[in-house]
């Protein structure tokens, strides 16, 4: 039995490719209209899970259900409620944008004039109704991406899996996309994606999962995540070395911890409870003590020291693409401060 307010529940899931396991007991559960990221260095799992969620690989243990649906026992029930977006672009850029929607329209069993319906509402969706008619060669890389999410949600999908939606983009284009994504689950679309950017996932996702050697190590939101690893310190760095230690005076007091000094970088770091209150107040008696300041700010941990601290090592590249082949785009047929 399935619970409805997870669009994905899988327990248990394991999947070996020639005595290597790719999945070694994962557990993955994702509540209904959420983006979710799965986040891993290469070879983690990621996309053996996603493959396993959509039906495009068969599980060899543990259970899973997307949309309410088993992957094992209701797989064609399953591919009727999912999109799957993957790493590289499915649109036929011969093909205006439109022509592409209304084609995959088509290879969905829509009608002619539903295909041209559903087209056109998606071509408005995305912001690719001006576009419509030109062929997609001459899209930017970010309208292509966005033409191929359209592709993806051609039937409406309960849950859309996204595999690297941003692989390759430059920062506009993946702007662009975060904003479509973000359009989609407002809409109530579930979102399932993995992703070797680490600022995407804390950008876009209400929860993260770890994915390291086949199993979730971790997961959470990605500020709960980041207060693993410790709250945020406050930074500050003086211009005169003789200034460190009314620096490190000050950082002590502001914070009530043991400051720590680097002498080297002429700076003091302490961990903060309030961040804004704790840089007022280091401002304001920093200007009275006259320390001179060359820097001063409260920073957070980041998602890449999270990973870091979590797997070891950063995410490296494309994830398993070698091993389970290309998908395809069908259903399955920061650093953040506060500085002065």
């Amino acid at each position: 039995m399935t619970d409805p307010q997870f669009a994905v529940d899988a327990a248990g899931l394991r999947k070996t490719y020639g005595g290597t396991a790719a999945l070694d007991g994962l557990d993955l559960r994702v509540p209904a209209g959420t983006v979710h990221g799965l986040l891993g260095p290469n070879g983690a799992g990621k996309t053996t899970c996603v493959r396993v969620l959509a039906t495009l690989a068969r599980p060899d243990g543990g259970r899973a259900a997307v949309a309410g649906h088993d992957v094992v026992r209701d797989p064609g029930l399953v591919r009727t409620r999912i999109g799957l977006v993957g790493q590289d672009a499915a649109v036929d850029e011969v093909l205006t944008g439109r022509q592409n929607l209304v084609m995959f329209g088509r290879l969905h069993h829509l009608g002619v004039r539903r295909a041209r319906l559903r087209a056109d509402e998606l071509l408005e969706r995305f912001g690719l109704a001006d576009a419509a008619d030109r062929p997609a060669a001459g899209y930017s890389g970010g309208m292509r991406r966005r033409l191929d999410l359209a592709a993806g949600m051609i039937l409406a999908p309960a849950v859309l899996f996204l595999d690297e939606p941003t692989t390759g983009l430059d920062p506009r284009s993946r702007i662009e996309v975060w904003d479509a994504v973000r359009a989609l689950a407002g809409g109530g679309t579930t979102v399932l994606l993995t992703t070797q950017y680490l600022e995407e996932a804390d950008r876009l996702a209400d929860a993260v999962s770890v994915v390291d050697r086949g199993r979730v190590i971790a997961e959470g939101s990605p500020d709960r995540l980041k207060s693993r690893i410790g709250g945020d310190h406050l930074r500050i760095v003086v211009e005169d070395p003789g200034d460190l230690g009314a620096a490190a005076a000050v950082a002590g007091r502001v914070s009530g911890a043991e400051p720590e000094v680097d002498a080297g970088a002429l700076a003091v770091a302490a961990p903060v409870p309030d961040r804004v209150a704790a840089l007022t107040g280091a401002v304001r008696a920093l200007d009275e003590a006259g320390v001179r300041v060359a820097d001063i700010g409260v920073r957070r941990p980041t998602l890449d020291e999270v990973f870091l601290h979590l797997t070891g090592g950063p995410p490296r590249g494309q994830d398993e693409a070698a091993k389970n082949g290309p998908a395809t785009n069908a259903p399955a047929t920061n650093d953040e401060e506060v500085s002065a």
